[in-house]
């Protein structure tokens, strides 16, 4: 069983930062690839990114290639989303999510993790 719990979504100007922190239970989280989703209002949940085990390869949407850079911390059992050049197209709440099993490639099929966050709200305003 993998627990995730996202934190550091807030409020933020057009243009600005955030990192997302995600913190995962477990003591193989290293071994799992890790995923970001978002979802917005009255839309529905899209890939954003993920990384595998290793924490060298990575992967984005075309919607936030260049702006965001997802990271992890194995010894501290979190991933990172730092999301630069924010938009107001960039609202959303946002969950990190695991695959069942690890040494796992994942990338944006939902239906390929196990695992998910309860979110945290990011706000970009215009």
């Amino acid at each position: 069983q993998v627990q995730l719990v996202e934190s550091g979504g807030g409020l933020v100007q057009a243009g600005g930062s955030l990192r997302l922190s995600c913190a995962a239970s477990g003591r193989t989280f290293s071994s799992y690839a890790m995923g970001w989703f978002r979802q917005a209002p009255g839309k529905e949940r899209e890939f954003v990114g993920t990384i595998m085990w290793t924490g060298i390869s990575t992967r984005y949407s075309d919607s936030v290639k260049g702006r965001f850079t997802i990271s992890r911390d194995n010894a501290k059992n979190t991933v990172y989303l730092q999301m630069n050049s924010l938009k107001p197209e960039d609202t959303a709440v946002y969950y990190c999510a695991a695959p069942q099993s690890p040494y796992t490639y994942v990338w944006s099929e939902q239906s390929q993790y196990r695992y998910w966050g309860q979110g945290t709200q990011v706000t970009v305003s215009s």
